[in-house]
């Protein structure tokens, strides 16, 4: 895609924002959708069947914003623990709606074999916005850490701090996007006084394996079930997938807890970072919620097995 070096309209290129710049970004940000209507509707639907509870909530202004969790009604302490997170960057869509989605059609399933939680939208402000940040211009997914400076990121880490050393596998669900490199790239170069780079945006589905503990027979376990839905990602001509080796087909690697991951935040063995393309011509909204529903089946039909 091709991608235009104009300097982002908001801060002094080569200059980290002050408080100037992020009033100017915040009051650019606007409502484009209903948490409420989209998010808390659904799962509110789902208290006959599921415990939901209210781990939190977010005051910005006079915004509030509760912070849901879904946990499976059988919980035994005898049984493994699982951990689904979506939306930690509100406007990856099907990484919130995948997880509303497997909760409603699979999990179920899974009763009396694993204690699940879901967080299907950890940043509700982010979400109605379609933005990344937070509104103090935090990425919540740089934040998962003691003190953390995103109201979102602290409230789920309290949240699953009694299960953090007994969690056996967490899968974050996320999205690659073309805004990525039109909007979000050039917002974090300009907020943080470095120069842009440009990159390439990957047409597929990957994920992000820990470089502290990487599972490969457990990353290609959800690639090879995701292909069933969508295509995957391939290398680029450096052989990389945004700017990292590919280590097997459709993975790359971070150290996750070193850079405050939501991913790499429990103690679990399994961990993985879902990514789906959505801006993709060949794949629809609908396969893209798909492909997150079979990454999480996947990753928790693997633990068990």
């Amino acid at each position: 895609m091709n991608t235009t070096l104009t300097p982002y309209p908001i801060g002094t290129p080569g200059t980290p924002w002050g408080d100037t710049e992020r009033a100017e970004w915040l009051a650019a940000q606007t409502q484009q959708r209903s948490y409420e209507a989209e998010v808390l509707s659904v799962i509110e639907g789902l208290r006959t069947r599921f415990d939901v509870e209210e781990y939190g909530c977010l005051d910005y202004g006079a915004e509030r914003y509760p912070l849901m969790a879904i946990r499976s009604r059988d919980w035994r302490d005898d049984l493994p623990v699982v951990l689904i997170t979506g939306g930690v960057h509100g406007y990856e869509t099907s990484g919130v709606h995948g997880a509303l989605q497997f909760v409603d059609r699979y999990a179920a399933d899974y009763a009396g074999r694993v204690n699940w939680l879901v967080v299907p939208c950890v940043s509700p402000w982010a979400y109605e916005r379609i933005h990344r940040w937070n509104p103090n211009a935090i990425d919540p997914n740089r934040s998962f850490r003691d003190d953390s400076p995103a109201q979102e990121s602290a409230a789920l880490m309290e949240l699953v701090a009694p299960l953090r050393e007994r969690v056996l596998m967490h899968i974050d669900l996320h999205e690659t996007t073309d805004t990525d490199e039109t909007e979000f790239r050039p917002a974090l170069a300009s907020r943080d006084g470095e120069p842009f780079k440009p990159g390439e945006i990957p047409d597929g589905f990957y994920l992000v394996d820990d470089s502290e503990n990487p599972q490969p027979e457990f990353q290609q376990a959800v690639i090879n079930a995701v292909e069933q839905v969508t295509h995957i990602a391939p290398a680029d001509d450096s052989g990389e997938i945004i700017g990292s080796p590919v280590i097997a087909r459709g993975v790359i690697q971070y150290p996750l807890r070193q850079l405050g991951l939501c991913a790499g935040f429990t103690s679990a063995p399994y961990k993985t970072t879902t990514e789906v393309y959505p801006d993709s011509p060949r794949a629809t909204s609908a396969q893209c919620n798909a492909a997150q529903v079979a990454a999480v089946c996947a990753a928790i039909d693997y633990v068990l097995g």
